[in-house]
């Protein structure tokens, strides 16, 4: 795979933009009176809006790309072992998602988060509204793409599922050259706006806490993993665990699962308890449908930015669907940093009533960690595939050869 220089990674890009961002919107703090400062921000103002239209109106055609087919090629290889692969990839995004949200109840109230809304400038109105509809609503995108899916998987129907594999490959492209080149202009833009109002600077330890309480997340549900397949099991999970340390740095490192695959198979393949036909099955489809980390990361974020631009956390109702519809959606989402946050962009706006602001807050501080919540995806493969040894042992299936198309 080719090697991607770290200064023009997206991280790297979105650190410069949230800096410049941030710069900016301090400058422009201290010199409000000027009129050059307010047309800056006039510009800059605008600059958000549009993109956030463009983006806004890409979310269901990344909901349609990525669940449809994700559906309909699950459908081409089903058997016993692949439904209990589905189910314990997510249980384990949604038990993940869960625990989150029990940690953001208990812990966030008690961080030093305050809505300073009162104290806040106000920012100036755009230049000129330029609106961009979506082609469909969000959760019409959802229950389209979940219908169309099984639809095509039932009645086999391979022109349509040729279709939606090439319509993947066409919102792909938009992603990867559309969305993502604008993303750090919309993040930098929106930057400027929080820290001319003064949001973010005063907010900035919090930020710090939050992002290392979710990296203690990540341990505990992937110990609680190991612990659960090796009782499950009844072989010793550290004998799977032990030969994953390449894996998790090697995630770390490229931030994609895909990039990491070939890592991993070849770690899963050391341990011992893990059957070999079962690894060359469960390591590849879990690495497209088993996001545990990112979807925790995701959650605890939520929640903490709803506390500090809107002033509180979501209700308990809307975290628990929240937390359901995102394990649906953890299983289509994008190999790309940030693409748990970007395919679930939907239910961040419908369910949790997300604006412009907020979803760019949240896009921006998920893809900056994203690295370590790809390494708590890839290392807790290893022990959904011990599950499935265990499932395979119990049930007396044999050993055999399974291939699956990813």
């Amino acid at each position: 795979m080719k090697k991607t220089s770290f200064f023009k990674n997206l991280p790297f890009k979105l650190l410069v933009a949230v800096f410049l961002g941030i710069l900016a919107g301090l400058i422009l703090n201290q010199h409000s009176t000027n009129g050059i400062s307010m047309a800056v921000l006039n510009i800059a103002v605008t600059i958000k809006y549009i993109l956030g239209q463009i983006i806004t109106f890409c979310v269901p055609l990344i909901i349609l790309g990525f669940i449809a087919p994700s559906i309909t090629r699950l459908g081409k290889n089903a058997s016993v072992m692949l439904g209990v692969a589905v189910i314990l990839a997510y249980a384990s995004s949604v038990g993940a998602a869960l625990f989150s949200t029990a940690a953001g109840f208990f812990i966030i109230p008690h961080l030093s988060i305050h809505s300073y809304a009162a104290g806040l400038k106000q920012l100036p109105d755009v230049i000129f509204e330029l609106e961009i509809p979506q082609i469909m609503s969000v959760m019409s995108a959802l229950v389209f793409s979940i219908m169309l899916g099984l639809a095509a998987t039932w009645t086999k129907a391979k022109l349509i599922t040729g279709i939606l594999e090439e319509f993947q490959k066409i919102v792909l492209a938009l992603v990867a050259r559309i969305i993502i080149p604008v993303l750090p202009l919309f993040i930098g833009s929106t930057f400027c706006g929080l820290a001319y109002e003064g949001t973010i600077t005063r907010q900035l330890p919090v930020f710090l806490e939050v992002i290392a309480l979710v990296l203690l997340g990540h341990f505990i549900w992937m110990a609680f993993l190991y612990i659960a397949a090796g009782i499950y099991s009844r072989e010793n999970p550290l004998e799977v665990l032990r030969h994953y340390a390449p894996a998790y740095l090697t995630a770390v490192g490229t931030m994609s699962s895909a990039a990491t695959l070939a890592v991993a198979l070849q770690c899963a393949s050391k341990a011992k308890p893990l059957r070999k036909d079962l690894v060359n099955f469960g390591i590849p489809l879990f690495a497209n449908i088993h996001l545990c980390g990112s979807v925790l990361t995701e959650v605890f974020f939520c929640m903490a930015v709803s506390k500090i631009l809107y002033g509180s956390v979501p209700t308990m109702g809307n975290m628990v669907l929240f937390c359901l519809l995102l394990g649906i959606f953890a299983i289509g989402a994008p190999g790309i940093p940030g693409g748990t946050v970007m395919a679930s962009l939907g239910i961040i706006t419908g369910v949790l009533k997300f604006d412009s602001s907020g979803t760019a807050l949240m896009l921006t501080i998920f893809a900056l960690q994203d690295s370590f919540g790809t390494a708590c995806n890839v290392t807790g493969d290893g022990a959904l595939t011990l599950m499935l040894t265990g499932f395979a042992k119990r049930h007396h299936i044999e050993e055999q050869k399974i291939d699956i198309e990813l």
